[in-house]
């Protein structure tokens, strides 16, 4: 087996480290008014499980030989297999602890709710505009939203910033060293990444679960109920703990995460890869279910099924969902019923001045420090109802409010973008209006200002407002490939603008290539 990491093999080293530092994370403690108990309490909370419903041992790992040869194939094919990714590299190359778990932290962070081939370039930018704690702390907000723009759930990258700065200014620029006191101390940080950092960077023993974990877990230990619940969250939460190599628990983790991410996929997972495939109830039970299809009566019980002495079993299936024949290990884990985005809409508008003196101008204003996308800078927009009988009056008064009188008559409704977030579904109704005299840039209140078209694709703008300016330049559907949660469409109600108008707009308004 490959050595440790130098992470694990200077673990003396860590602790010296750590202990230097534990009685400024003793006083940060003890000072922290954000969180109502202390984190010794809310670890033992976390690691206790109390199952008050029968489980069986069929969803258990029964004994240490288990275990260790699920270790040891897990971690033998991690070696070989696992993708070269930077954060990766910058972990494994570095040896100032602090940096280290920084690393791990911004990746995480990023890798939450997004693709990896997504992370990939905002990562290499973040690490090379912010390498260290202390750059990030120095850093506004208009600049990470910036750099995060995109990206997706923004306050991730507000919370960051947050979390290095009180590392700078309240723990000495020094990391805390452990979950426990990682997940205590900073901002956003959950079980999960407190868990990450610290098996990754700090080499603590102890076990993570993600999305890609819950599937191998599940499929692993054929646990077919609801993995949501606090119960069946609890029992996978102890599964990962009791698995994790003790020598090389970042590796262990990782390797965990990278099985589900490209061998034990949602669908069509490729069994035949799998490291781990003996020890695979879930795989089992196909071929079981193979076998009684073609020897067996129907509804006959397998001994080697889950058969608990008293009850159904909490980790189960519920008898309501049959299995799937033509699902396999895909039956697990099962699909959490999720409630439908909510639905609203909003009146939004590009107000240009396309002859000001120094070039074309489009007006840009800032959305509120909470809520959704938050600080993040938009075009003016209102609230509208549906029916959009008063979204007309509603933006135009809301225009007024920035730049004071514009002309009424050149407001013109010109298409809708769709854009769903994770719990809403915005439409805007997207509007326009160019102020055709030449004229200097307005002077407007703080929370606007006049950006170039260069600079509109390089501010702190999110996806949906990049689409809403593809309507206003007249891109067509099809014309450009857009997001998969996004729909762009005219509308051809509004009236044709005249031939000298549209001369105007040619001139004025160049079409932007995708």
């Amino acid at each position: 087996m490959r050595k440790p990491r130098a992470a694990v093999g200077s673990r003396s080293r860590c602790r010296k480290q750590a202990s230097s530092q534990e009685g400024r994370e003793k006083r940060a403690l003890s000072s922290s008014q954000a969180k109502p108990s202390a984190p010794d309490g809310l670890a033992r909370q976390q690691e206790e499980v109390r199952l008050q419903a029968p489980v069986s041992p069929y969803h258990l790992f029964r004994d240490t030989a288990e275990v260790t040869v699920f270790r040891k194939s897990l971690l033998s094919w991690y070696d070989r297999e696992k993708r070269d990714l930077p954060w990766r590299r910058r972990v494994e190359g570095e040896v100032d602890l602090d940096r280290r778990a920084y690393a791990v932290w911004v990746s995480e962070v990023m890798l939450q709710q997004t693709q990896v081939a997504t992370v990939i370039d905002y990562y290499n930018r973040w690490m090379q505009k912010w390498p260290t704690l202390q750059d990030l702390a120095s850093a506004s907000l208009e600049e990470v939203n910036q750099l995060w723009a995109g990206l997706g759930y923004y306050s991730r990258g507000r919370r960051l910033q947050e979390g290095a700065r009180k590392v700078v200014e309240e723990l000495g620029g020094h990391m805390p060293r452990t979950a426990e006191t990682l997940q205590w101390l900073l901002p956003g940080v959950g079980r999960y990444t407190a868990r990450a950092i610290a098996s990754i960077a700090f080499g603590q023993a102890t076990g993570v679960v993600d999305g890609n974990v819950v599937r191998v877990l599940c499929r692993v230990r054929a646990i077919g109920a609801d993995p949501s619940s606090t119960l069946v969250s609890q029992q996978l939460w102890s599964l990962a703990q009791q698995l994790v190599e003790p020598t090389r628990p970042g590796d262990f983790n990782q390797a965990a995460m990278e099985l589900g991410a490209t061998v034990c996929t949602p669908q069509r997972p490729l069994c035949s890869q799998c490291p781990v495939q003996s020890l695979c109830r879930a795989r089992q039970r196909v071929e079981r279910e193979q076998l009684s299809a073609s020897r067996s009566p129907p509804g006959s019980r397998d001994v080697e099924e889950c058969a608990p002495n008293t009850g159904q079993c909490q980790l189960c299936a519920p008898p309501t969902e049959p299995w799937d024949q033509t699902l396999g290990v895909a039956n697990f884990p099962r699909k959490v019923s999720r409630r439908p985005p909510r639905e609203e809409c909003s009146a939004t508008c590009v107000l240009e001045q396309p002859r000001a003196l120094g070039g074309a101008r489009i007006l840009l204003v800032q959305r509120p420090n909470s809520g959704l996308l938050a600080g993040l800078w938009e075009f003016p927009s209102v609230t509208a109802e549906p029916s959009g009988q008063h979204q007309r009056k509603a933006l135009l008064r809301e225009l007024q409010s920035w730049v004071g009188p514009v002309p009424a008559t050149r407001l013109r409704h010109l298409g809708q973008v769709v854009h769903t977030f994770s719990h809403i579904k915005l439409t805007y109704q997207v509007y326009g209006l160019a102020l055709e005299e030449q004229t200097p840039v307005a002077i407007v209140p703080p929370g606007a200002r006049w950006l170039t078209r260069e600079e509109f694709h390089t501010a702190a703008v999110s996806t949906a407002m990049k689409k809403v300016f593809r309507v206003y330049e007249g891109q067509q559907p099809g014309t450009c490939k857009g997001s998969k949660r996004s729909q762009v469409s005219t509308l051809s109600g509004w009236k044709k603008p005249s031939a000298g108008q549209q001369v105007l707009d040619s001139f004025f308004r160049p079409h932007i290539p995708c």
